[in-house]
């Protein structure tokens, strides 16, 4: 940071001088700050949108992660995320649902709820919640991040922290801090999609015609040359609401998620290519003849731009051979769920049931002090990634984030410091699932 900007920082009002930072109110950020002020610590969390949930209430209505693939519904996560789906549970608004791709059972509910959910769980864990607000700089004092500089109508505000957890998605408190990361100049990152729902439904015989036939009638629409449809796969599902289906079908390309230009063209394209989905669902697919499109996604969804360089980097390696870490603070059996440029997306299963670990080491950015991070731009390479980014794992991490950040602002410490056996025992009394010697 030069010294300009330094001294630009020091001028903007304190509004709040706190324990712990959160960045980012998705599935990994609330998490991360109910878990953190449950334990007593004073905790922020930020977000740029006006409610809490972020992709799980914009862009989608399914958790997938809580369950490896195959018979037996192995469960490997727990603890905040169970309590997340209780209550949507408690007033009807979630279904358990198979996976026809082999990702395992989901969990489908209603997003509008989700929102209340989380406000429900993190307000009334103590943090205070300030929406509407952007992430600008990072705060550093001796070497560590302190803090976060945030815009939003009021003006620019700085939010100073002993510890800060980047639950951003994109990673962009560690990349302002400085952190080396790996984004689409080293492997091309995934596809990102609009997803939209659908009112008016015959749920009944929309839900008969399976996968394979989709795809079929798909592949027939796109050789008529009626209908552009980039990618030829693609799911439609059932809520848990009569006559409402919501879908999983739109492919963009873009080369950097995080340009603002490529994706507000992006953001464009996606609904244009909804809009031509529902006319196909419409026209060729039985039960969705008198279908009307009720939603697009708020804004779209993005499943990988900078995957930050931990102390350890999670590989293919360790995904497929189910690679077990002393400093366990997460599990996952997700396959490796690559959408690619191309109109098919390509899947690696682990052996049924099997399930790795996520070391802590993966939540420290390396070079960088004072910091955490947690959900999808953890330390993981882009095989890894495209496994451990379900929104099961995001909140996982973030409940593991959030324990440690407070652990570490209490004893005053580095988040390298965090006594990695206690933090563990703080998990499991949490409720959260790991395979660890006693």
């Amino acid at each position: 940071m030069l010294a300009g900007e330094e001294k630009f920082i020091r001028e903007c009002p304190v509004l709040w001088d706190v324990d712990v930072l959160v960045i980012g109110g998705g599935s990994a950020g609330a998490a991360a700050a109910t878990a953190a002020a449950r334990t007593g610590a004073d905790v922020a969390l930020v977000d740029r949108m006006g409610y809490l949930g972020g992709t799980g209430a914009s862009v989608l209505d399914t958790f997938y992660g809580f369950y490896c693939p195959g018979e037996g519904e192995r469960k490997v996560v727990g603890g905040i995320p169970d309590e997340v789906v209780g209550r949507l549970e408690e007033r009807g608004a979630a279904i358990k649902r198979p996976s026809t791709y082999g990702a395992g059972t989901g969990i489908t509910y209603d997003p509008e709820l989700l929102k209340v959910t989380w406000e429900e769980l993190v307000v009334g864990s103590g943090a205070r919640v300030l929406l509407h607000s952007f992430f600008v700089d990072t705060i550093s004092e001796g070497g560590a991040v302190r803090g976060a500089v945030v815009a939003n109508k009021a003006g620019l505000w700085q939010i100073r922290a002993r510890v800060v957890v980047d639950a951003s998605g994109d990673g962009d408190v560690a990349f302002h801090a400085g952190a080396r990361y790996e984004d689409w100049r080293t492997v091309p990152v995934q596809s990102l999609t609009t997803t939209f729902r659908l009112g008016n439904v015959d749920v009944q015989r929309a839900s008969n015609v399976k996968k394979g036939q989709l795809w079929d009638l798909m592949a027939g629409a796109v050789a008529s040359g009626d209908y552009h449809l980039p990618r030829v796969e693609g799911s439609v599902h059932v809520t848990p609401y009569k006559g409402i289906m919501a879908t999983n079908m739109v492919r963009l390309h873009v080369d950097d998620p995080t340009d603002p230009v490529q994706i507000s063209a992006a953001e464009i394209e996606g609904r244009r290519q909804a809009l031509e989905y529902h006319r196909f669902l419409r026209d060729c697919v039985p039960g969705y003849e008198h279908s009307v499109l009720l939603s697009f996604s708020t804004y779209i969804g993005v499943r990988e731009s900078r995957r930050i360089i931990g102390d350890y980097w999670l590989t293919r390696q360790d995904v497929l051979s189910v690679r077990k870490f002393e400093d366990a603070v997460a599990m996952c059996g997700a396959p490796i769920e690559e959408h690619h440029a191309g109109s098919d997306t390509r899947w690696e299963y682990l052996p049924q049931g099997a399930a790795y670990d996520v070391p802590y080491r993966c939540l420290l950015p390396h070079g960088v002090d004072g910091l955490l991070l947690a959900g999808r731009c953890l330390s993981a390479s882009h095989d890894a990634h495209a496994s451990v980014r379900s929104m099961g794992q995001c909140m996982a991490l973030g409940q593991a984030a959030g324990l440690a950040a407070a652990q570490a602002a209490s004893n005053r410490q580095s988040p390298r410091e965090v006594d990695v056996r206690r933090l563990q025992r703080d998990l499991l009394r949490l409720g959260a699932i790991l395979e660890i010697e006693p």
